[in-house]
């Protein structure tokens, strides 16, 4: 990491504090103005570290002491009753600035790295991670829910002493089962928490452990499959949609440029967060998809609508940035890569500009998925372009073919017999 000097030092007439670490606020400074983040927010910052600098030097802490615990200790305990000179002590704003002292501080070395889990239950989470990876192939966001649950378990069970995995019964994992309930509201997201134990618990039998009983303890939820429609924009509201597009304002062509990029080739927004400069071809006329939800990379054609929204963003509206990400933030930090969460964020307010009253940017994916349908294609060209692993994902927008759904619908009961009837009178 570069040490330059800060752009915007701290006043050299300000109280001393701890030596040691006032030596590093230049290069905590560079740091964070590297990641284009405003001079406002650096000079705030810089005054949250010297008023930790402050009160380390009156407690007679040192910077090798520094670490998640100091920093709590220093929210907790000295801020809430601070009388310091200083005008860092917004909760917040010196909680996320203390949070990026410790990224840099452990970048050069200066303090101890982020300890290990070295209890049991963390050596167990980190092998069931690797084996979540490496063997099952579960995207990082998978894992992260999956290890949540498995957590949640294992410290009911054993907190940070050692395992002794007989000890989880069936009728235990019936009552965490019960209790994990609670925090679910729809049939489908429940079944998460037992796909995700009763995988755990798989993963155990391999290594000698008798689960049966575990697995067999864990019911899915009555969720009959393909029983709803899929919810979709209809023709109407499509194009109240789109004649909203292209007004003027702050961030409306990276607006204009999202949502054509869900709606015209059915794009989830973390993919659309993740696309890159790299992955436009611009004289082939395509798209390249990466790190996608069925870990794959899939070449579409980009439609001349999608890439002229695109376009027009890169050209009058995105900002300058050092990453090679399409869409960028408007504001600080920049060079911050943005998440789904904005994406979504930025469909929420495209539909209330078109006075819809939708929130949901899957929306636009079903939305996608009808019009193939309504223009023809065949469910197998409707999963291809959707980019599904099985048809059978596919299958719950057949309900939708309606054309289709005319040819094979039989007759009502009693229908044929009521019209001999009446021509018969």
């Amino acid at each position: 990491m570069r040490t330059k000097p800060s752009s915007h030092p701290v006043s050299s007439s300000r109280p001393l504090g701890c030596a040691q670490l006032d030596r590093h606020i230049p290069g905590y400074s560079a740091f964070l103005s590297e990641r284009g983040n405003a001079a406002g927010y650096v000079r705030n910052c810089e005054a949250a570290v010297v008023h930790l600098s402050m009160w380390m030097k009156g407690a007679n802490k040192r910077l090798v002491d520094i670490d998640d615990a100091l920093v709590a200790e220093f929210l907790k305990h000295h801020l809430p009753d601070c009388h310091c000179a200083t005008s860092a002590r917004h909760p917040s704003t010196v909680r996320a600035a203390l949070g990026h002292l410790l990224v840099v501080l452990r970048e050069v070395n200066a303090i101890s790295p982020v300890p290990l889990d070295i209890t049991e239950v963390g050596q167990e989470l980190r092998r069931y991670d690797q084996y979540m990876e490496q063997v099952r192939g579960l995207a990082p966001k998978t894992r992260e829910g999956a290890l949540r649950l498995v957590e949640a378990l294992l410290r009911r069970h054993f907190g940070d002493d050692a395992m002794q995995f007989d000890v989880i019964t069936a009728e235990r994992v019936r009552r965490f089962f019960a209790d994990q309930a609670k925090n679910y509201k729809t049939p489908s997201s429940l079944g998460v928490v037992v796909s995700s134990l009763r995988s755990y618990f798989r993963w155990r039998a391999t290594l000698g452990d008798r689960t049966h009983a575990l697995v067999g303890a864990l019911a899915y939820p009555a969720n009959w499959q393909l029983a709803s429609l899929p919810k979709s924009l209809e023709p109407a509201e499509v194009e109240q949609l789109e004649a909203a597009l292209g007004q003027s304002g702050p961030s409306m062509l990276r607006a204009d440029a999202m949502v054509r990029c869900m709606l015209d080739l059915g794009l989830r927004s973390g993919e659309v967060a993740r696309l890159s400069l790299d992955d436009i071809d611009w004289d082939a006329g395509s798209i390249t998809l990466r790190r996608t939800k069925g870990r794959r990379e899939d070449v579409m054609p980009l439609p001349e609508a999608t890439g002229q929204a695109i376009a027009a963003y890169l050209r009058d509206e995105r900002p300058k940035t050092q990453h090679r990400m399409v869409f960028a933030r408007h504001m600080t930090p920049r060079e911050r890569p943005i998440g789904p969460d904005l994406v979504r964020k930025t469909v929420r307010q495209a539909y209330a500009c078109a006075g819809l009253p939708h929130t949901r940017s899957h929306l636009l994916r079903h939305t996608m998925a009808s019009r193939l349908l309504a223009s023809g294609s065949s469910l197998k060209e409707v999963a291809d372009v959707l980019r599904h692993r099985s048809l059978n994902t596919t299958l719950i927008y057949a309900k939708l073919d309606s054309g289709r759904l005319v040819e094979v619908a039989l007759p009502w009961p009693g229908i044929a017999a009521a019209a001999k009837t009446g021509r018969a009178s």
